[in-house]
């Protein structure tokens, strides 16, 4: 499974830090992976609750072991489409999401649902990404496993995780949604893959993308990308891990 707590480190404290929970807070965590969101908040939040939701089995599973191993007692994780997930509303006082947006297939009915579950006045954090060509992970490993063939200039859909690039689109969305007060900060932190190239190898390739550019290469093309990428990777590693500089936008909304 692929380690996106340690890829995402350095945005993940710049979200702790914009989403400041309160002891008493009930937060609800769209799209939390392996939960490292979610018991983070519920740390904080040690006189209220955390709840994280995403699609994924497994990684649930570990956010719940991970969960039970740190004690904490005031943690849930349900599996669901937070897009049609059947929230009590008007329950929780603060929502997080760190890269978990932006995937739906019909965005302002995802975020209404979720805004019925914050309670009048809520916020909600959430990171998502800037365009492709200002993901330097992004445009390195294309280059390097499509030699620059896989273009990200189309128009991103349901399941691109650039959909929310273009800081317009994010507050057209949230506010036909019923959010106001809609801000979006520019944030740029390195992504890590892996401690050397060896491990940010076997990582990336892991990547749906990764596995996608590669799927249609023959044999030969197939050895000589992964020849390019593994010079990528090395060329990356900075002897305390295999980093890539990436843009993201850091957007917060109050529930109407």
């Amino acid at each position: 499974m692929f380690d996106y707590d340690s890829e995402l480190a350095r945005h993940h404290e710049r979200l702790l830090e914009a989403l400041d929970v309160r002891p008493g807070d009930r937060v609800l965590d769209i799209g939390c992976g392996t939960g490292r969101t979610t018991r983070d908040a519920a740390r904080a939040a040690s006189a209220g609750s955390a709840l994280g939701i995403d699609v994924s089995g497994p990684m649930l599973a570990r956010a719940r072991r991970e969960a039970e191993t740190e004690g904490l007692g005031n943690v849930e994780f349900v599996q669901g489409d937070a897009q049609a997930h059947p929230f009590p509303p008007e329950y929780f006082s603060l929502g997080v999401s760190r890269f978990g947006t932006m995937f739906f297939s019909d965005p302002v009915g995802a975020f209404a649902n979720i805004g019925r579950a914050l309670g009048p006045g809520a916020r909600f954090v959430q990171l998502v990404w800037q365009a492709a060509d200002r993901q330097e992970w992004h445009t390195a490993l294309r280059e390097a496993l499509a030699g620059g063939a896989a273009s990200s200039a189309s128009a991103p859909t349901a399941g691109d995780p650039f959909t929310l690039a273009d800081p317009d689109v994010v507050a057209e969305v949230l506010t036909a949604a019923g959010f106001t007060a809609v801000d979006v900060v520019d944030v740029r932190e390195p992504v890590r893959y892996g401690p050397d190239a060896d491990g940010a190898c076997a990582a990336v390739l892991q990547l749906r993308m990764a596995k996608e550019w590669l799927a249609d290469l023959d044999a030969a093309s197939g050895e000589r990308a992964l020849d390019r990428l593994c010079a990528t990777l090395d060329a990356h590693d900075t002897g305390d891990g295999v980093w890539f500089d990436s843009r993201a936008w850091l957007v917060g909304a109050r529930r109407g």
